[in-house]
This record gives structure tokens, C-alpha cells and sequence, in this order.
């Protein structure tokens, strides 16, 4: 049998939660706003499949550039490239 390539294939570390973080997030993760030309770093929440960028984007950061509906647009550099990612914000945390 062909192994499976799908969206979340080896992120079996990166996707796991502590045990202590399990369970439903607070609603202030939902219902967070960022202005444009904010940086965020993309860390992506496990257990809400909606809006979630792919895993490869975990770790990074990126600028926001506005809002399609109730995700975020965000842009990153990747090696040489800049790419457009959308994401939504229960993924996303403020850069201090």
C-alpha cells in the first residue's frame, strides 16, 4: 500500500500539543486583531484545522498585510522568494 502524502503527513512532532495544553483554546486566541505592518509569528494550532497554513510556514515570521474575510494576509520571505500566506488568527502570535 502507497503511504499517505496529505496536508498534515510528518508533522507528528510539530503538530502535538503538550499534555498540559490539550483541549479547547481560550476565545482571546479566536478574536485577536493585528493592524497592517505588524510582524507575527506563525505558530500553528493543532487541534483547529480551519485556516491553518501549511505546516512548512510553522516557526516563521511574517508581516501582515490585511484581512480576507477572517483571515489574516501575510507576507513572508522564504529563502529568496516572498510568499503570501493567509492564515487565521488562532495560528498567528504577536512578535514582542
Amino acid at each position: 500500500m502507497e503511504r499517505s502524502k496529505g496536508f498534515r503527513s510528518n508533522t507528528r512532532e510539530k503538530l502535538k500539543k503538550e499534555t498540559r495544553r490539550r483541549g479547547i483554546i481560550p476565545p482571546t486566541r479566536i478574536l485577536q486583531t493585528y493592524k497592517e505592518g505588524q510582524k507575527v509569528h506563525i505558530v500553528l494550532e493543532p487541534s483547529i484545522h480551519d485556516g491553518m497554513p501549511h505546516p512548512r510556514f510553522h516557526g516563521l515570521t511574517g508581516t501582515v498585510l490585511g484581512m480576507r474575510g477572517a483571515s489574516y494576509v501575510l507576507e513572508i520571505k522564504d529563502g529568496d522568494k516572498t510568499k503570501t500566506i493567509i492564515s487565521r488568527p488562532e495560528h498567528l502570535r504577536a512578535q514582542k
